[in-house]
């Protein structure tokens, strides 16, 4: 441990509770130790990773975050684990406007830049600066109780508002831009962000967002109602839940799956877009589309792809410019000038 001047520090973020997150972490800091650059770390994390690899970091001095360096010194997070580690890490770093960098250990992964056979390569894309920073959208989360506040978090992949009780439903009543939309028993709904699309949303039957797209999602979970579809609205609309006093019915808010907040009958949730996004490292320019196959493994055999502009036919009688070719655009003429007999 000790306290860094003058040196480009970087933290870096593992799930302690699994060896290979602590052998990867043990991994990283040594390389950037050897690029000349600091490693930061939580201190109960130099505590972990001491009783797992013994004495291998004797040589490597680990600056202590918000000891030694505050986290808004830190260049990146390098983040080791699945999407989990990602969301906690997020949460540590909230205010730091701090770019993470995520190296998958986990399961699917969809928050994470690389794999665990990238390690190198990703320690070199932070020694080098080679990655960009993407901003994904967050959500704010008020929560009202009889009319007063009693509390506020944010989320970025959601916010749910779910059943308290197992063996019941939980009454609910939606509401967009301050109109209510329906209300219905159910085990609960999501609100989602396009980030959390892929999530807990995508789970429960909603559409999978396009990152770059702005808007905010709402899913019911299996609720009793003729109508029950997801919504896809504005990024500034403001969505609200509300449980309705029934039978003395509670409800819990989850956020990212993370923190909780008991719902009593007549509580009521509140989410708009955040003002402060999550930022992320990204080196690979992979479309969402090519992330999304690999992720769920989507079968794509047989596809063959967009047709090549040269390969049709031109000529004053096969006019280009139509989407399905020429011939489709004479057949179109020959309608509009009617019968030629």
């Amino acid at each position: 441990m000790t306290e860094a001047h003058g040196s480009r520090e970087i933290l870096v973020l593992a799930h302690t509770g699994r060896h290979d997150a602590v052998d990867a972490a043990a991994a990283v800091a040594e390389r950037l130790h050897q690029a000349g650059l600091t490693p930061v770390m939580l201190e109960r994390d130099i505590a972990s990773l001491g009783h797992v690899v013994g004495d291998r970091l004797r040589d490597v001095p680990i600056a202590v975050a918000d000891t030694d360096v505050p986290l808004s010194r830190c260049e990146v997070g390098m983040v080791l684990g699945g999407d989990g580690s990602i969301l906690r890490a997020a949460e540590l770093v909230r205010g730091a406007d701090l770019p993470l960098m995520g190296i998958n250990l986990g399961h699917v992964g969809f928050l994470a830049e690389s794999e665990r056979t990238e390690l190198d390569a990703s320690v070199q894309w932070v020694v080098e600066q080679d990655y960009t920073v993407e901003r994904r959208m967050a959500i704010d989360v008020q929560v009202w109780q009889s009319g007063d506040h009693i509390g506020s978090t944010w989320a970025l992949n959601e916010a749910s508002v779910e059943k308290h009780a197992r063996e019941r439903m939980v009454d609910l009543v939606v509401e967009v831009d301050g109109r209510p939309i329906s209300a219905f028993g159910c085990d609960g709904v999501v609100m989602a962000t396009p980030t959390g699309s892929t999530a807990y949303a995508f789970s429960a039957g909603g559409p999978v967002v396009w990152p770059e797209v702005e808007a905010l999602v709402m899913v019911p979970i299996s609720a009793h109602a003729l109508f029950a579809r997801p919504l896809v609205v504005a990024p500034d609309s403001v969505l609200a839940v509300e449980v309705l006093q029934r039978e003395e019915e509670q409800g819990v808010l989850w956020c990212d799956g993370r923190r909780a907040t008991e719902l009593p009958a007549g509580s009521r949730v509140e989410v708009t877009r955040s003002a402060e996004p999550v930022l992320l490292a990204r080196v690979k320019q992979t479309p969402f589309s090519e992330r999304l196959v690999d992720k769920f493994n989507l079968p794509t055999s047989g596809w063959r792809g967009p047709v090549d502009a040269a390969n049709t036919v031109q000529g004053p009688d096969h006019p280009t410019d139509h989407p399905m070719g020429g011939e489709m655009t004479t057949g179109a003429r020959h309608l509009e000038e009617g019968p030629t007999s």
